[in-house]
């Protein structure tokens, strides 16, 4: 990740939406000496970046596209240093923990080993299990909901400003610029504006395109309270997960559902997502969830980000459409987007992440 550039005056920015890719943004901008204020419809973090699961690596690497890849290895690679860094301004604790994951029953287990070799990520096969299985025994997680916390709290020690409850809702523009955006909290200027609205960023403001092709995906979620030390690395199996935390609690995750901006639960999948849980973790089948909840993704074909300039505004730029791996991408996709908003040769090639790049991709049957 660059270093913080304080020379000279930059410009003002306004981020749209405070969940951990507007944050990250949003801490990337003033660590190289911008203004920022931040605009949340809702609380902060209170969407997608609270509801996951905080795995700090796409499920299955080597099923993803390759610029997905490496925008991941980039981010998994800095995670720890940009953790550290937050905690110390906030003086909070975001639970990062590199735990390790047993990929149970792996479909291709030479092709994942060979990509992980290629890759410079470890994996091995495991021999705790009788089918194919694998240990990558370097994926790590945060613990989403203080790593949000944290983020808020180090973006105001930063000087960043906070809104909530501001959603925009109309804007001024002017000659291929936008002027200001106009909240129920009033109205707010800046040099340039950044779209991080998540599962929302399909339907922006009016007069304003939508970025193409991000649509809220839902996805179910349990919560178990075991002993500490019952399990101390993320499982998963065909597509489940299980996601312990220091404390004791447990994760159970997800589904994927295609339902529009329906946040609510269902009694059918809170059994069947404990069934198949209790099935990896026999610790499981004689307790309870103690919260089912449900949230929404900024689902995008192939997961693949958009982090680009608007095509229709000169100031204008979004970060959003990282469907299941927000938090997981959240570094790298702030280092590229600032890199795009000031002129910089970015680290990797921006062109799979551009706009143009997202209106070709199409969503296939298989969410």
């Amino acid at each position: 990740m660059r270093e913080p550039d304080n020379s000279g005056s930059k410009p003002s920015v306004i981020v749209l939406g405070a969940g951990v890719s507007g944050l990250s943004t949003a801490q990337a901008l003033l660590r190289r000496g911008h203004a920022v204020t931040l605009l949340e419809r809702g609380e902060v973090g209170a969407e997608s970046s609270w509801a996951g699961g905080g795995i700090l690596s796409p499920l299955l690497p080597w099923d993803y596209p390759e610029p997905l890849a490496r925008l991941a290895l980039r981010s998994m690679a800095a995670y720890a240093d940009w953790v550290a860094d937050i905690e110390a301004r906030a003086g909070r604790i975001a639970e990062y923990w590199q735990c390790g994951m047993h990929v149970l029953g792996a479909t291709r287990p030479d092709v994942a080993l060979a990509w992980c070799k290629s890759h410079g990520l470890t994996a091995q096969p495991s021999h705790t299990n009788k089918d194919d299985s694998l240990w990558l025994p370097e994926i790590a997680q945060v613990r989403n909901p203080r790593l949000v916390a944290a983020l808020r709290e180090a973006i105001m020690k930063m000087g960043g400003i906070i809104h909530t409850h501001s959603a925009a809702e109309t804007a001024t523009t002017r000659a291929g610029l936008m002027v200001d955006v106009r909240t129920a909290q009033g109205t707010f200027t800046a040099d340039r504006f950044v779209v991080a609205t998540g599962a929302w960023a399909g339907i922006t403001l009016p007069g304003m395109e939508g970025v193409p092709n991000v649509r809220p995906i839902r996805g179910q979620m349990l919560l178990f309270r075991l002993q500490p030390g019952v399990l101390d690395t993320i499982l998963y199996r065909n597509g489940l997960y299980l996601i312990p935390r220091r404390d004791g609690h447990v994760l159970v995750g997800s589904t994927l559902e295609d339902v529009g901006f329906d946040k609510s639960t269902d009694d059918t999948t809170c059994q069947r997502l404990h069934a198949e849980a209790a099935a990896l973790l026999p610790a499981l089948a004689a307790v309870q969830p103690i919260q089912h909840w449900a949230g929404l993704r900024p689902g995008s074909p192939d997961n693949m980000p958009i982090i680009d300039r608007h095509p229709d505004f000169d100031n204008v730029f979004v970060n959003t459409g990282h469907y299941r791996y927000g938090v997981t991408l959240a570094p790298a996709s702030a280092e590229l987007l600032v890199d795009v908003m000031e002129g910089n040769t970015p680290v990797l090639d921006p062109a799979p992440y551009r706009w143009q790049a997202a209106l070709e991709r199409r969503w296939g049957d298989a969410l």
